[in-house]
């Protein structure tokens, strides 16, 4: 039984396949030639990312096809309800990549608040020339202790978000329309344990009363913060986007920011990804990564290994 992983899987993955009785191809193919290449090499299972697109007319050219795994969480590049009309099991690994996007949000943070984007592109330009101007710039950063996050979805990855905002000695509110209360417990190194019950905060709220604010939603119709959202939030407030692109209407973040209104943003993702804007990439305000918050070596193997083993379950 042979499985196209098509955007790659981890070794740890592949060998735990391979050692079930499947074949692992992990050569990645076009979109356009997908179909071709899955029906002349009899591939039953079909392995994606973000990168590579499930629709309905892939599914219609496969008929072969018995299971589409997503390595991640959202599943918005696969048509999932016709997947499932056509008899085909669909899987995702939501948990798998948690920890990873939580501390690249606490990484555009951290960086946020002590000037770290901005430093990382001027040093290298006039750190020999203007070393005492520059410490002085960045001289007036904040802590994140003692300071409130507001964290808007609060499935796995936001939880795992507030579970390092506690760690942090930060206050913690959330809004989620499909959860009232949560109980969240730190587990320690050496056995300890905390548990922490949070109620959900109404979303203007949570806007108004937010030091920082990040976005933990699926892909989304409408904007999740546009400008009516930033006119009630503090001036200073810091942004974090590492969920989808979409979410965050980069226009009226790019005029919160030339006002003052947001001090900083951080984002991971982009609307139109993979080409971001260039008001956004040159922002000097703005911390940037190119979509790599699931991307950590833990992660990836949490993913292969997780996806095995769905793919064992199914067919055995």
């Amino acid at each position: 039984m042979k499985i196209l992983a098509n955007d790659g899987i981890s070794q740890k993955g592949i060998s735990l396949l391979e050692k079930n009785g499947f074949d692992v191809i992990t050569t990645n193919v076009a979109q356009e030639q997908l179909g071709h290449f899955i029906n002349k090499n009899e591939v039953t299972g079909l392995l994606v990312r973000s990168a590579t697109k499930v629709n309905k007319d892939l599914i219609d050219a496969c008929p072969n096809l018995k299971l589409v795994g997503r390595g991640g969480v959202g599943m918005d590049n696969i048509d999932v309800e016709y997947a499932h009309k056509k008899g085909i099991q669909v899987i995702n690994t939501p948990s798998a990549s948690s920890l990873s996007v939580a501390e690249l949000v606490f990484a555009h943070l951290y960086g946020g608040v002590r000037f770290l984007y901005d430093a990382n592109r001027n040093m290298p330009l006039e750190g020999d020339s203007k070393f005492k101007q520059l410490k002085k710039s960045y001289g007036n950063g904040k802590e994140l202790a003692g300071k409130t996050l507001g964290i808007i979805g609060f499935g796995r990855i936001g939880q795992a978000v507030a579970k390092l905002a506690l760690g942090a000695g930060m206050k913690v509110v959330f809004f989620d329309p499909l959860l009232d209360d949560v109980s969240l417990t730190l587990s320690f190194f050496d056995g300890q344990s905390v548990t922490f019950h949070l109620k959900k905060t109404d979303k203007e709220e949570l806007l108004r009363i937010s030091d920082f604010i990040t976005v933990h939603v699926p892909a989304q119709k409408n904007y999740v913060l546009g400008k009516k959202e930033f006119d009630l939030m503090k001036d200073g407030v810091g942004i974090i986007n590492a969920a989808r692109g979409g979410v965050i209407d980069e226009v009226a973040l790019v005029d919160a920011l030339e006002s003052d209104k947001v001090s900083f943003a951080g984002m991971d993702v982009y609307e139109s990804e993979p080409r971001p804007e260039i008001r956004i990439l040159m922002h000097p305000k703005i911390s940037l990564t190119p979509h790599i918050g699931g991307a950590t070596n833990e992660a990836q193997d949490r993913i292969g290994i997780e996806l095995a083993e769905q793919i064992i379950s199914h067919f055995k």
